[in-house]
């Protein structure tokens, strides 16, 4: 069971009319669940009785607490982040719901800041609803770069052997082309490159880039961003002693299972 030696994992609950509450409970209620860790979710009680109400998880309850110096390391625990009603309507997005979706990410940001928990998980949000005065972003990344006052951050995508990381992240694909530059480039693969030696304890990673364009531009024929930008970007990464390769084109470098002889891959774009 669990020890006051755990990682302590704050835990938002995203939007109550999506699926994060019922993620985090149907977790949580695993028996191996609170081995290695202790869980603290950013909340409210009302909501979570109910979910276990709603997913008929009797046998479930959370240890609530005020602040996190009272969590219980062998149960998961829940902070109420508000004290308000809050109207439930699974499936249906609301204002309101946005509104608490931002309140328990605060809550928790704060705790975080403060050194009061080691980690944060984020349940899913409703990015058109959770837009407001508190949190004029458009997702969770650009509202940790900004809370941290980072000058830069990388949307690292991360399964199983698999991990890739994106130059641009939310943006409309018309603007993709313009936000391409061999600075942002370079900031984002040495982002990862020291992620991958922190974070994945990996000594030397090699890291291997994605064109732009179609079959990476066919030698200018189908663009010139991977002649004017990427490959300079890439060598620029080389010389400050990083294992960058490329630029790859991403149809034949995943279909061919390329992307396993790398511990990283940049993409130019989100759903690349």
């Amino acid at each position: 069971m669990g020890t006051q030696n755990n990682i302590r994992v704050g835990i938002t609950i995203g939007d109550l009319n999506g699926i994060g509450m019922q993620v985090i409970m149907k977790a949580l209620k695993r028996s191996k669940a609170l081995k290695g860790f202790t869980p603290v979710v950013y909340g409210n009680a009302k909501a979570a009785s109910f979910y276990r109400k709603a997913l008929r998880m009797n046998d479930f309850s959370f240890n609530i607490i005020k602040t996190v110096d009272q969590m219980h390391h062998n149960k998961p625990n829940l902070i109420n982040a508000w004290e308000d009603e809050v109207n439930i309507t699974p499936g249906k997005p609301s204002t309101e719901t946005g509104k608490f979706a931002v309140e328990s990410i605060l809550k928790a940001s704060d705790d975080l800041a403060a050194g009061k928990i080691d980690v944060l998980v984020t349940a899913p949000i409703d990015k058109k609803t959770a837009y407001g005065p508190k949190f004029q972003y458009n997702g969770h990344t650009a509202f940790f770069t900004k809370y941290a006052n980072a000058e830069d951050s990388l949307m690292f995508l991360v399964g199983e052997g698999l991990r890739v990381g994106v130059v641009t992240d939310h943006i409309s694909i018309k603007d993709v082309s313009e936000a391409i530059t061999k600075d942002a480039i370079l900031s984002k693969v040495k982002i990862m490159n020291a992620s991958l030696v922190k974070d994945f304890n990996i000594a030397k990673p090699k890291i291997a880039v994605l064109g732009l364009n179609p079959h990476a531009g066919d030698g200018g024929l189908l663009g010139d961003e991977e002649i004017e930008i990427i490959k300079p970007a890439i060598k620029d990464a080389q010389a400050n002693g990083i294992l960058a390769y490329g630029p790859f084109s991403a149809d034949g470098f995943f279909g061919s299972g390329d992307f396993k002889n790398y511990d990283g891959i940049l993409a130019m774009y989100h759903d690349q």
